[in-house]
């Protein structure tokens, strides 16, 4: 059976599914470009994974199911696979990325809390450098980090 032969009433769910899990899908990769820390970028690619390929899934199953005149549950072992991995997946990840910082933090002298463990006044959540936990690129100050530090210290011009 081909495309052209599929009844309309599998057809139409199959792309109404493919274009919303490819939207979700997308819009999952923008977060990862677009928001600033690792800890926020983690959420958008789990998100997509979820949800846009279960998606996608459902929409497979859907056109196997009618093309072949039987129930095809295959998807259904890889829906249970990534619902199941994703979410472990990105917890591992962001314990490494935190024991890193962590790491990080106690190798400058900064404390578990954000505080200085010497003379120093620091800023919570940023590291020895000024620059915001998570970043992994150390040593380069962000335009946000000095403002931060800027209005830490009273130079925000208020």
């Amino acid at each position: 059976m081909s495309v052209a032969t599929l009844p309309w009433w599998a057809a139409v769910p199959v792309a109404v599914l493919l274009v919303i899990g490819g939207l979700i899908t997308l819009v999952g990769t923008l977060g990862l470009l677009r928001l600033k820390t690792f800890y926020q970028r983690i959420h958008g690619p789990a998100i997509a994974i979820s949800l846009g390929a279960g998606c996608i899934l459902v929409a497979s199953m859907v056109y196997f199911t009618a093309a072949q005149s039987r129930l095809v549950v295959h998807e259904l072992l890889i829906g249970a696979f990534l619902l199941m991995t994703a979410p472990v997946v990105a917890m591992l990840l962001m314990r490494a990325a935190l024991y890193r910082d962590l790491r990080a933090r106690r190798a400058a002298g900064l404390d578990d809390n954000g505080g200085d463990c010497g003379e120093r006044e620091s800023t919570p959540g940023l590291s020895d450098e000024g620059i915001p936990l998570g970043q992994p690129a150390a040593g380069q100050l962000h335009a946000e980090a000095d403002e931060q530090r800027a209005d830490a210290a009273g130079g925000g011009g208020r």
